[in-house]
């Protein structure tokens, strides 16, 4: 897990390699164990690093392949690699060190493009060709690991978050109307290839982008589950499915134990952190670091949820550690985590996970996290109302339950010039829906959200918060294999108990029932839910900036309305709308948009 950067130039000149630096500078706290520059001509790669495998210098970057005439840039992890490590040697291939960014490169000379269908893992990664000056960006299945680009005639540049590519200098300020619609329509999810900011773009996930030295460029698509039902599953019986999913997630859970450092788990009580604790138990793990994080009450709403994640830490005799923030320190971490975000995020699980990594930090430097169940085994409350929709109907009764506010609400908010004309956010779920490859409204609504809406809030969520400390979160719900099977999987197994059945019949056995069978909850910040006091002088603070004055986004007569009432107006999904326009405007002024 690190921070990558680079250059590419196609005007003849070379690479910038002081942009490059002052990139990479930005990325410390991703890659706080080494740093490294290369350049070379038109290229230079900048990389911030987080020693997790081979921590040696031999595995520093950017890595240097003179035999291979590759240099690569790396962030993430390939669990496989040394399974792959072994196949390449047996092709003849020659290793200096043990790492898996190595595995990469050799990877890439052996099989392409190709290579990424060999990784069982979360990448992101470029590789620049020495003889012919050719530049491969990829991007994991799951988009868990980021890359952002900025283009224009004369040079690509491309880096682990926004803010190094702002620090690169020559971006647009100007917003996205499309994203910015996103935002504030489609629950605040922005996809690929959109960001807040037009000059800016992201590479989407699963997807491998060639990019020739003249600045042309060539994108595929390399993975996409089926969410349909496979003949091959015929005959399956409920019992069937529990198994084969219970033995796909034992594999997820102990491929993401590879590490030469110690590995611990995100415990929040939930019945999916719950479970890779049960599951690297029932492995033989012993002695494992888990960690639960909990704030003060607001609102009548409790903060934490520390009941039921000491039920499992006491039940698996864990090492585990209770984080209780204190009031004080939520307030100021409010404008750390909007900091540490590469694009604005609204859920105030961004402030829970940057305590708490900052926290868990001081002890390891590898979790395991729950995310990704929820999307993959549908455990969120929008998709039972789609059980009996039409596949005609979903794209409307989908909508209904999950985005923010309809079109026709947005003039009331936001000033005309910054207004998209069209509804884009209901164009692009459309679309979504309209592509072959789901088979009930229900597959199409995970579709969405495991393709879109994971990868843009909480999978982003969970990295840029992790990493703000230092800290890599492994997520074995995401693992692609499993989700390939989940995908597969018919809805009503999934849909059954109120939401991810056939996950809590795999658990039933391993773990108390107290914990499978709860209400589902959340990480709760209640401060930030229930606006008052601190809370509520620094929203509108962000909100009559003259910075936010000048940008003239949203309308004062909608100002002036929500912060008369600051707890009165959520969204569908029961968000503070206050909290999501300040939060934007804190985003813009943090990282100097104008």
């Amino acid at each position: 897990m690190c921070g990558l950067s680079g250059e590419l130039r196609f005007d003849g000149r070379t690479a910038d390699v002081d942009a490059v630096v002052r990139m990479t500078a930005t990325m410390v706290p991703r890659g706080p164990d080494g740093v490294g520059v290369f350049s070379a001509g038109p290229v230079a790669f900048g990389h911030r690093r987080l020693k997790i495998i081979d921590l040696s210098e031999h595995a520093a970057q950017p890595m240097v392949d003179a035999e291979l005439g590759l240099t690569t840039v790396f962030n993430g992890c390939i669990y496989n690699y040394q399974q792959l490590r072994d196949e390449l040697v047996a092709d003849g291939y020659r290793f200096f060190s043990t790492s898996d960014t190595e595995v990469i490169a050799k990877a890439y000379h052996r099989w392409g493009t190709r290579c990424v269908d060999h990784f069982a893992g979360m990448f992101a990664f470029a590789v620049a060709e020495r003889d012919t000056g050719r530049l491969v960006l990829a991007r994991d299945r799951l988009g868990i690991k980021p890359l952002y680009l900025a283009a224009d005639a004369e040079r690509l540049r491309f880096a682990s978050t926004l803010p190094a590519l702002l620090a690169g200098g020559g971006i647009s300020s100007d917003l996205d109307l499309v994203a910015l619609h996103h935002y504030l329509s489609f629950h605040s999810v922005v996809p690929a290839p959109h960001t807040i900011l037009a000059g800016v773009r992201k590479l989407p996930a699963a997807t491998v982008r060639v990019v020739e030295p003249d600045g042309s460029h060539t994108d595929e698509l390399y993975w996409s589950p089926t969410f349909t039902r496979d003949p091959a599953h015929d005959g399956w019986s409920a019992r069937d499915w529990q198994d084969a999913i219970a033995e796909r997630l034992r594999i997820a859970v102990r491929r993401r134990m590879v590490a030469d450092v110690p590995v611990g788990v995100l415990l929040s009580g939930g019945l999916d952190s719950s479970l890779i604790v049960a599951l690297l138990a029932e492995a033989g793990q012993t002695g494992l670091a888990t960690f639960s994080v909990g704030f003060e009450a607001a609102g009548g709403e409790s903060g934490d949820e520390f009941a039921y994640s000491d039920i499992i830490a006491r039940h698996f005799g864990t090492d585990h550690h209770q984080i209780r923030v204190p009031g004080s320190r939520l307030l100021p971490a409010v404008d750390a985590a909007v900091a540490a975000m590469s694009e604005p995020m609204v859920s105030h699980d961004c402030v829970a996970f940057y305590l708490l990594s900052q926290e868990v930090s001081r002890s390891v430097k590898v979790v395991q996290s729950g995310q990704g169940a929820d999307e993959v085994f549908a455990g969120y409350s929008w998709y039972p109302p789609l059980a009996d929709v039409p596949r005609a109907g979903a794209v409307d009764a989908y909508l209904r339950v999950f985005a923010d506010r309809p079109h026709r609400d947005l003039p009331a908010m936001i000033e005309a010039p910054h207004l998209a004309e069209a509804d884009a956010s209901r164009a692009f779920v459309a679309a979504h829906f309209a592509r072959p490859g789901a088979e009930t409204s229900v597959d199409a609504a995970l579709r969405i959200d495991s393709a879109v809406m994971l990868i843009d809030d909480p999978v982003k969520r969970v990295d840029n918060m992790t990493m703000a400390a230092g800290l890599e979160a492994r997520t074995p719900f995401l693992d692609h294999e499993l989700v390939e099977l989940a995908a597969a999987c018919p809805p009503e197994l999934k849909l059954a108990s109120g939401g991810k059945g056939v996950l809590k019949d795999v658990g039933r056995p391993l773990m108390p029932v107290d914990v499978i069978d709860r209400p589902k909850g959340y990480f709760p910040v209640p401060a930030i839910r229930h606006l008052h006091g601190p809370f509520l002088d620094r929203v509108r603070d962000a909100l009559t900036d003259p910075a936010a004055k000048s940008r003239g986004l949203f309308r004062p007569a909608w100002i002036e309305s929500m912060l008369s009432a600051p707890n009165d107006n959520r969204t569908t999904l029961g968000a503070n709308s206050l909290w999501q326009a300040a939060l934007l405007e804190m985003w813009l002024q943090t990282h100097g948009v104008t």
